[in-house]
Order: structure tokens, then sequence, then C-alpha cells
């Protein structure tokens, strides 16, 4: 298994940033440098695999800060989060493929056909949830193409591009090309996720559900991830005591967290919205910070061991990648590499032991 972090941005405190603050505040979007510095190379310490760099209108541009990122660490590798219709394929891969040569191809995408059509229309866009993702797959398509050495002609029904060819390669190790993260949890997520990307990563959802969901994705040699939180505790019930509370912090961000989910057209955000009428959706999978904080704030919540099972039992589904984050962010990245991983990974490699 491998474990990614979400990399906090300006001004989230311990209990993260609602969207009212985010709203409110007319700095968010401006990069803090030394703190997300400092934080990458404290996950890099953690042995965390990559972080996951955002990217909103009220955020900073997720390829030059990840540019910024790189170049002042050694071994965290980065997931840009990026949108198709924002900048031409080519234009995108030589972006990727220049900063792969500065940091050494430390990079992969996490590719976002948009969630909220308001927020599209901030960048000129105006397609519908279903035209985005087959512009995405358009996308992609002359991305691997480019990515893949030779010549591109393409000709669909958004992008059009003669002898596509860059000089700047994509520099890496291990890969000539970077992973492709597919995100989202509705249909047209997973085929573009099998037509195209290398990974589907949807929102948590219960294991059981995902086996089934994510088999097709497995067959066809795919790799299946889920974005979670983790509220981790010395035992369960100080983890609950700790969840509760920063719910209730943040209760009054509850009616702009609906409004914002009424709006968007993202199947996960209103899937993960609905099912979190019920508290637990599988043992330690708890929905309870959902309408105050978002989606992505399904989470495993307890013990060491009771994470450690939590993550165990996606594995059994098939999921083989976290995309992670918690509260308080940094301590709870501490506590996860030395309370919760070398659990994990001991189960591991005894299960690894027994075939």
């Amino acid at each position: 298994m491998r474990f990614h972090w979400r990399l906090p941005q300006r001004g989230e405190g311990d209990a993260g940033t609602t969207r009212t603050e985010q709203y409110a505040s007319v700095d968010v979007g401006v990069p803090d440098l030394e703190e997300q510095v400092a934080f990458a190379r404290e996950a890099e310490a953690c042995g965390i695999d990559s972080l996951l760099v955002d990217y909103s209108w009220i955020k900073p541009d997720s390829i030059v800060l990840s540019t910024a990122l790189g170049l002042n660490t050694t071994s965290v590798k980065y997931i840009i989060a990026y949108r198709s219709g924002i900048m031409s394929p080519t234009a995108f891969v030589q972006q990727l493929n220049t900063l792969s040569t500065l940091i050494g191809g430390r990079l992969s995408v996490n590719v976002v056909a948009g969630y909220s059509p308001e927020e599209q229309r901030r960048y000129g866009d105006f397609l519908s949830h279903d035209e985005r993702y087959a512009r995405t797959e358009e996308f992609l398509a002359v991305c691997n193409g480019l990515w893949s050495g030779g010549e591109v002609d393409f000709a669909g029904r958004h992008y059009r591009v003669e002898k596509g060819a860059l000089r700047t390669p994509f520099l890496a190790p291990d890969r000539s090309a970077p992973e492709l993260y597919v995100a989202g949890n509705s249909a047209q997520a997973r085929a573009l996720a099998m037509a195209q990307g290398t990974c589907w990563m949807m929102m948590a959802e219960a294991p059981e559900k995902i086996r089934t969901n994510a088999a097709e994705v497995l067959a066809a040699g795919k790799t299946v991830g889920a974005r979670m939180g983790i509220i981790v505790r010395n035992t369960r019930a100080d983890a609950m005591d700790a969840a509760h509370a920063m719910v209730a912090e943040a209760e009054a961000n509850r009616v702009t967290e609906r409004s914002f989910v009424q709006k968007s057209d993202a199947v996960c955000l209103n899937r993960t919205f609905e099912e979190a009428e019920n508290e637990w959706l599988a043992p330690h999978l708890w929905t309870g910070a959902v309408r105050a904080f978002g989606s992505t704030a399904i989470a495993l919540v307890g013990s060491p061991e009771d994470i450690a099972d939590g993550l165990l039992s996606f594995r059994q589904a098939g999921v083989t990648q976290f995309i992670l984050s918690g509260w308080p962010k940094l301590e709870t990245m501490r506590a996860f590499a030395r309370d919760v991983l070398p659990i994990v990974r001991e189960r591991e490699t005894a299960a690894c032991a027994s075939f």
C-alpha cells in the first residue's frame, strides 16, 4: 500500500479550514512557502509517498507551487491536481515535463474533471458534468500520446492537435510518464481511469461497496485509490472525543457546506454528503465530519490498531493507494508514521508470508 497526504494550505488551523473561512479569507490563495516546505520535509521524514497539491480558484496554482516545493525537498513526490479546459494538453505536458527535469520526476497528476459548475464558469468553462469527462478523455489521450514519445495527430470534439511533439521529455528514474490519478466516484470517472489513467482515485466509501466497483478497474490493470481523513488517538474513546470536538467548532459551516454541495454536480461530493445520513459506513469509517467540513472529511477514527484495521479492510477490497489528511495536521501525520504505519507494514509482511 502507498500512502499520500494532502498538503495544507495557508491559514489552515489544527481543525482544518471550513469553506466559510476560505471564502472570507483575503490571502488564502497566497502560498505559505515556509510552512509548506517544512510540512513537505516532515512528510519525507515520515515516509509519505506523495503530497496532494489542490487546485481551486481560492488556492495558488498547483504546478507553480509544486515547483517551489520540489526544489526545496529531496524525496517526497507531488500529486498535482489539474483540470482539462484550463490550457492546451501540449502546453500542459510541456510544463510537467519541464518540472520533471528540475525535481527528478517526483510528480504525478490528479485529474479532476471539475466539481462545481459555478467554479468552472470562473475559468470560462460552461460544459456539463458528462461533457467535461468527455473533454478530459480527449485531453488525456493527447497527453498520453505526447508522453509516448511519438508525434501526435488528434482530431476530437474538444481538441485538435497536428504533429504534436515536444523536445523536453518526462524524466524520472522509473517512468517515462507521470502516474495519472483520475478522481471521482461516477461511472464516467471509473471509465476514464480505465481508458487513460493509471489509478481510479475515489472518495472513500464502505470497503464492500468499493470491492464491487473496483473489480473492473483492477481487471484492466489499473490501481484503485481512496481519499479520506484519519483521526487517531491512543484509544477509540479519545479519538471520538477529538472528532466530536472538531465538528462542534465548525457547526456554523453546515449551511455553507450544504449550499456548496447542492450547487455541485460532482457525484463524489453529493454521494458522500448523502451517505453522511449514516454516521458509520464501516466499523471505523465515520461520516460525522462531512456535513461540517465536506466530503474529504469522511474519516477512519480510532486507535492505531483501529486505523490499521480500517486501512487493511480497504486493501482487501482492492485499494492500494490512499490520499490521507488529518486533524491536527502535522501531529496526525507524525502519529500515522509512528503508530499506524508499522502495524500496517507488519500485517502486510505477515500476509505475504502466508502465501
